[in-house]
């Protein structure tokens, strides 16, 4: 193997440092997801550790090699989130002072963590980029050690060690995706992996708006940046100590969009009953994207965090449930007379049809004077039930018009 920053001796090394300090976390078969995608597919619940993400693992091996005058002045680390967690966490059970720099618009709960772990965080700066130059400053002029999120070779050997996990829980498996944001995640796992197992293969995964690795090794010019589900993977630099190993022994790097990160999130809650966050759920959703790749072989999920907002769980929930018109809103327009809104109620029900949300307009300007609108959201139970719900009315005379969200495209009954 060519002469990388790390090698499997490093990664067993770290597995021995963090032995009893981080969770070794199931690698657990999903025959739901198996179904869904036409693979044998199996998931490495990282979402399990105790801050949510396979974060501890880099954080713990980089503490562990602290000098003692080091771990007196303490460290310094900048992160958005699960990073920041996790050395923040792990800093304070080994009695090392942490600081960690934040972007200012960093969300409240996630600093708010991460101050509960008993760090000192400074918010600074709109990008990770700014954080990240702040962070060295402050390092520089209190001699603080300095823990990168992924361009350090103890960080990338304590991360490798999800691969030795995986091999010797599935020794069989054909290949492994993994999520990449700068790349110490997959550059870890697979030097590890493909020095036991020359022959598996291994995926990249990234999110369409920040194909930063894609960029780097094709020699792309694609635009980076935007909002994306998969914040904890939305890095617009990779590493340059992972880079030639991804280029060297990544099988390849696949692009999910955003509508595709959403569904595997869902798919997550719904068929695996686990919590993923976006970048968490991007192995899924190459998977999703490319069935035929994957179809009949058995594969290794690393489901890399589970640090999802509720409100964002909930929302993206719900927009899969549209996806599906297992939720649909309409409107009926008519004369305004007594009995109108039960008809359509009793009607609905006897069709199975549930009523979520009701709403009358007698004040605009598209309905006739002497009529009215009903806008109703209904649950059903799949696409066709929708349209017998649909065609029903409309056999009735009350010519219901599908109402689109604004977020997803329109679907034809």
């Amino acid at each position: 193997m060519a002469n990388y920053a790390i090698t499997i001796d490093d990664v067993t090394r770290a597995a021995e440092t963090i032995r009893g300090q981080v969770l070794r976390t199931p690698l657990v078969p999903a025959p739901r997801l198996s179904q869904l995608t036409g693979a044998t597919v199996c998931v490495k619940h990282e979402n399990m550790q105790p801050t949510g993400s396979f974060k501890e693992r880099g954080a713990v091996t980089k503490l562990e090699s602290l000098k003692p005058y080091e771990r007196t002045r303490g460290v310094i680390a900048m992160s958005a989130g699960n990073h920041a967690q996790a050395v923040a966490y792990h800093a304070r059970r080994l009695g090392i002072p942490a600081t960690i720099v934040m972007p200012e618009g960093t969300p409240l709960v996630k600093a708010e963590n991460t101050r509960s772990y008993g760090a000192k965080v400074i918010l600074f700066g709109e990008t990770l980029y700014e954080a990240a130059a702040r962070a060295r400053e402050i390092a520089e002029a209190e001699s603080l050690v300095f823990v990168h999120p992924y361009d350090d070779p103890k960080v990338m050997a304590g991360q490798g060690t999800i691969g030795l996990e995986m091999l010797e829980d599935a020794p069989d498996l054909d290949q492994i995706i993994v999520p990449i944001g700068g790349g110490g995640l997959i550059s870890g796992i697979t030097v590890a992996v493909k020095a036991l197992k020359p022959s598996i293969e291994i995926i990249g995964v990234e999110a369409a708006l920040y194909p930063s690795f894609r960029n780097a090794i094709l020699g792309q010019n694609q635009p980076i940046g935007g909002a994306t589900l998969a914040e904890g993977i939305a890095v617009k630099t990779v590493g340059q100590l992972p880079l030639p190993v991804v280029r060297d022994l990544v099988s390849d790097i696949i692009a999910v969009e955003e509508p595709l990160i959403e569904r595997a999130v869902n798919a997550y809650a719904t068929l695996q009953r686990t919590m993923a966050e976006g970048a968490g759920a991007a192995g899924l959703a190459a998977m999703m994207a490319q069935p035929e790749r994957f179809e009949g072989k058995r594969v290794g999920l690393v489901l890399c965090g589970g640090n999802i907002d509720a409100r964002i769980l909930a929302s993206v929930m719900v927009r899969e449930l549209e996806r599906d018109d297992r939720i649909t809103s309409f409107r009926i327009t008519s004369n305004d007379r007594p009995g109108l809104l039960g008809r359509v109620a009793s009607l609905l029900g006897q069709l199975g049809a549930n009523i979520l949300e009701v709403s009358h307009g007698r004040l605009f300007l598209d309905v006739p004077a002497k009529g009215v609108s009903i806008d109703i959201t209904i649950e059903t139970r799949d696409r066709q039930h929708t349209l017998e719900v649909f065609e029903a009315l409309a056999a009735e005379g009350l010519a219901p018009q599908r109402i689109v969200s604004r977020s997803l495209p329109a679907t034809a009954f």
